[in-house]
C-alpha cells in the first residue's frame, strides 16, 4: 500500500511513500538519454529523455517504482489489487507491459498533456517481467507543474482521470476515492463555530478541533483523506529547504510504522520502506528511508546524460545521526 502526492510552491514537487512488507533492494537509478530501452512487443527506443527515479534492484533494466524525466514530468505506480486488469495483445495498439509504462511515457513525453496523447494508443499487456517476477496490479499518478492525472487499467478499459487534489493511494478506484472526500467537506484548519443547537455553552478546549473526524487509520481510503487534507492546508516558505521539508511532512502524516499493519507470520508487517520527493523543475530526487531519517539527494544534472549505461546509487538505509557535542 502506498501514497503519492504533489506539492507546489515556487517549484513543483512530487513523490510517494512506498509501503510494503519486503524490500527489493531499491536503488536510485538514472537512465541517460542513450540507454537502449528494450520492449517486449514494440521496437526499442534508442534515444529519449533522461530519467531519474527509484527502481527495484534488478540489474540491466530499470523497474521504476516512481521517477521524473529531465522535462519535469513525474509518475509513481501504486498497488491496485483486485482492480487492475491487463490485456492480451491488440492489433493497431501500442502494446507495452505495465513495467514498461514508466520508461515509455517518461522517455517520450515532456508533459502530462503529451502523455495523454500517448496513453490514447496504449494497451497494457499481461506479460510478466520474469517467471519469478510476475506483474504487480498497479495504477499510476502522473504530474507536472500544470496538472495531474491518474491512470487506471480497469476491466472496461484504460481510464484517465483528472486529479484535482494531487493525491493517490491504493483502493478503491480513484473516482470513488475522490467521491469519499465529500464525507469530510466540513473539516477545516480553523476551530469551528458552535452549530450544535441548544441554549448552552460548549467549550473550545483544544486547538485543531476543526479537523475532528479526519481519519487516522492506515487504510487506503483513510490515507487518501488524511493526506488530501494535509496537502490542501499545508503552508511553507517557498525556498527549496522549506518546500522539501514540508513535502516530507505531508507524506509523513500517513507513513506506516513497522508493526502496525500485520501481513503474515512470522513477524511480517507492511511499513514505509522509503519516501521520495522530486523537485521536477530542477530534476533533483530527495529521499529518506525507514531506517534513515536523514534526507539524501541525487541531482540528475550532475551525471553524463548522454551516456548509454544505467547509473545506480544504493539507498542509504543506516541511520545518520548528527552529534553536536
Amino acid at each position: 500500500m502506498c501514497t503519492a502526492s504533489n506539492y507546489i510552491t515556487d517549484n513543483h514537487y512530487f513523490g510517494r511513500n512506498f509501503d510494503y512488507e519486503i524490500s527489493y533492494n531499491e536503488r536510485v537509478t538514472i537512465t541517460p538519454r542513450n540507454y537502449k530501452f528494450e520492449f517486449r512487443k514494440i521496437d526499442p527506443i534508442e534515444s529519449h529523455y533522461a530519467i531519474i527515479g527509484i527502481a527495484a534492484g534488478i540489474d540491466g533494466y530499470p523497474l521504476y517504482y516512481d521517477a521524473c524525466n529531465e522535462k519535469g514530468l513525474s509518475i509513481a505506480g501504486l498497488n491496485f489489487a483486485g482492480n487492475a486488469v491487463y490485456r492480451e495483445v491488440e492489433e493497431d495498439m501500442v502494446n507495452i507491459t505495465p513495467f514498461e509504462l514508466i520508461p515509455y511515457l517518461l522517455g517520450k513525453a515532456s508533459s502530462v498533456s503529451e502523455a495523454r496523447d500517448l496513453l490514447a494508443e496504449i494497451n497494457l499487456v499481461n506479460i510478466n517481467f520474469a517467471d519469478e517476477l510476475p506483474l504487480s496490479p498497479l495504477h499510476w499518478m502522473m504530474s507536472d507543474e500544470h496538472e495531474a492525472i491518474v491512470i487506471e487499467p480497469m476491466a472496461d478499459g484504460l481510464k484517465i482521470f483528472d486529479n484535482p487534489v494531487g493525491v493517490l493511494t491504493n483502493n478503491p478506484p480513484f473516482d470513488k476515492q475522490l467521491f469519499y472526500l465529500n464525507n469530510y467537506r466540513a473539516l477545516s484548519n480553523k476551530n469551528p463555530e458552535k452549530t450544535f443547537g441548544g441554549d448552552f455553552d460548549m467549550d473550545e478546549y483544544s486547538r485543531g478541533m476543526g479537523a475532528i473526524g479526519l481519519p487516522g487509520d492506515l487504510s487506503s481510503a483513510s490515507r487518501f483523506a488524511k493526506v488530501a487534507f494535509t496537502r490542501a492546508n499545508s503552508y511553507s516558505d517557498s525556498d527549496e529547504a522549506s518546500s522539501v521539508g514540508q513535502f516530507f511532512h505531508i507524506l509523513g502524516s500517513v507513513e506506516q510504522q513497522n508493526g502496525c499493519t500485520f501481513i503474515a507470520d512470522p513477524d511480517l508487517y507492511e511499513y514505509t520502506i522509503y519516501t521520495s520527493c522530486y523537485n521536477t523543475n530542477k530534476c533533483i530526487l530527495y529521499y529518506r528511508t525507514y531506517h534513515n531519517s536523514q534526507i539524501t539527494a541525487v541531482d540528475l544534472n550532475n551525471e553524463d546524460l548522454d551516456s548509454t549505461e544505467l547509473i545506480n546509487y544504493l539507498l542509504i538505509n543506516e541511520e545518520q545521526i548528527n552529534f553536536i557535542n
